[in-house]
């Protein structure tokens, strides 16, 4: 049963809201106030605090704004003109507040039996003075031997020691034993966090767009941004995300990373000094794919580890549910760049398992900011789905995508889809949709119930191609004769799918 909304509870009263006049010295975590943002006051809430060479500096969330504009705030920025909303005082829970009483009440009179029956024993190894006479009083009481065994999902040693001293006692009471295993029992509910909520999809929706998160696991979105400003090439960009970096480098406003070889540099003088000496013009991997436009470049996690680990730190400040970040031996990783005088430009990436159980095609995939809303995205999707017709699999991003992947995944496979049916088939299926576009039968299906292009006629299910997907392609293709979009080339792409050892598909040190 679905846990009761408390909101909608009668008897509780919503607590009014708390205005007043903060100062720089009353401010705390959940105060909302207004903050200059764009040339403009908008409230935000702060969620966490945070001094930094003498200074303090607020982290910040703008109602009503996606997750990713949160930032780091100095305290300049703060408009404490105006009144500030103080957070409701947070209501104690009965239930759990009653079960820790109870809980404690029980720890107490559990500690006190437990006394008892330690005395018991002892003078029972007194008076025995052997071992075989408590067996033997335990098989004349009686006892079976699954008193030894503890209750299933219980873990306290205490408990196990309860019941073997019962059993050398010889004489269990019958209220003891059923006792302890509650009160062990009580113990683990009453430290065990809230179950996790259920969202419904008008819920997940609008938690999406409000968070920008495919995260529910609370940790991980509690997790406040850490870094500044980072400098990438001729770019400067905002993280989104938290991710791992080294701790010294949270203090600084400004970080900088080496285009080429991803290392990191808190001063603007070291990352100068490393710029004289490195080297590196492109990814450190084989160049597998080039046209005019753009090149891949395909790097092997266990041969490049330290610049695979420093790809990942790099895009953890862009995919909030990216958890993997260290052990990189068992994946590919294949680099899109733009190349020009300087060298190759990291575009974005995506890596891929070097055997996956799933038939996954996809472990991560991100294009970076900069280059977003470009065509970029879509590029690497089709460079995926070529891999996987050269291995002659079907393939399938991995679950679950960020929400910006889904939209261009969405997208991707509804061209697909359709370019194949207006192609001048009529008589096609889903198996065969599937293997025309490397795409799993359940993606063809996912996108074609999406589209309502799955209809019941006659007996049988059939694909439909409605007036509304005819006319939006043929818009596109108007829209493409002014602005062509640009494609990969099966021709240009020079690779055979490798084949690894069991060692070169985990670590190896």
């Amino acid at each position: 049963m679905a846990p009761r909304d408390a909101s909608q509870d009668p008897s509780e009263v919503p607590v009014p809201l708390e205005k007043g006049f903060a100062t720089l010295a009353t401010l705390r975590i959940g105060v909302k106030a207004f903050v200059e943002k764009d040339g403009e006051k908008r409230k935000a809430e702060i969620l966490s605090m945070q001094e930094r060479k003498g200074q303090p500096f607020f982290y910040v969330h703008y109602e009503e704004f996606n997750k990713r504009l949160d930032e780091w705030i100095p305290a300049q920025r703060l408009d404490l003109s105006k009144e500030v909303e103080w957070p409701a005082p947070e209501k104690p829970d009965k239930k759990k507040s009653g079960a820790a009483s109870k809980a404690n009440s029980k720890n107490e009179m559990s500690k006190l039996t437990k006394a008892q029956k330690r005395h018991r024993v002892g003078a029972s190894r007194d008076i025995s003075g052997t071992p075989e006479s408590s067996s033997t009083a335990a098989a004349g009481n009686g006892l079976a031997p699954s008193l030894f065994k503890v209750a299933p999902g219980v873990e306290n040693n205490d408990s196990i020691a309860l019941v073997s001293a019962e059993v050398m006692d010889g004489t269990p009471k019958p209220g003891d034993e059923e006792m302890d295993l509650v009160d062990v029992q009580d113990a683990a509910a009453a430290a065990k966090a809230a179950p996790p909520e259920i969202y419904s999809r008008e819920d997940e929706i609008e938690k999406l767009r409000t968070s920008g998160s495919m995260t529910q696991n609370q940790t991980e979105i509690s997790r406040v941004r850490n870094l500044g400003r980072v400098q990438f090439g001729r770019h400067e960009m905002d993280p989104w995300y938290f991710s791992p970096y080294p701790v010294e480098l949270t203090e600084e406003e400004m970080i900088y990373i080496c285009e080429f070889c991803l290392s990191y540099h808190a001063h603007l003088r070291q990352f100068t000094r490393h710029r004289q000496k490195c080297t590196l013009l492109h990814p450190p991997g084989n160049e597998i794919y080039r046209d005019d436009y753009v090149s891949f470049f395909e790097i092997d996690g266990r041969r490049q580890r330290t610049w695979c680990r420093n790809l990942c730190l790099l895009s953890k400040m862009f995919l909030d549910h990216k958890t993997l970040y260290y052990d990189v031996d068992p994946f590919l990783f294949y680099c899109m760049t733009t190349r020009d005088e300087y060298g190759c430009h990291l575009v974005g990436y995506f890596s891929k398992e070097k055997e996956s159980a799933e038939g996954y095609n996809v472990a991560c995939i991100l294009t970076l900011p900069q280059y977003q809303r470009m065509g970029f995205g879509r590029l690497l999707i089709a460079f995926s789905y070529e891999l996987s017709k050269r291995e002659n699999k079907l393939g399938s991003p991995e679950k679950p995508l960020s929400d910006l992947g889904l939209m261009s995944y969405r997208a991707y496979w509804q061209e697909t889809i359709v370019d194949i049916l207006m192609d001048g088939r009529t008589d096609v299926n889903i198996e065969e949709i599937g293997a025309l576009s490397a795409m799993t039968t359940n993606d063809v299906l996912h996108t074609l119930q999406n589209l309502n292009m799955v209809r019941y006629s006659k007996g049988q299910y059939v694909i439909v191609l409605t007036d509304a997907i005819v006319a939006q392609k043929e818009k596109q293709l108007e829209k493409e004769k002014t602005k062509p979009r640009r494609k990969i080339d099966p021709e240009k792409l020079q690779w055979k799918p490798p084949v690894f050892t069991a060692s070169s598909r985990t670590w190896n040190w």
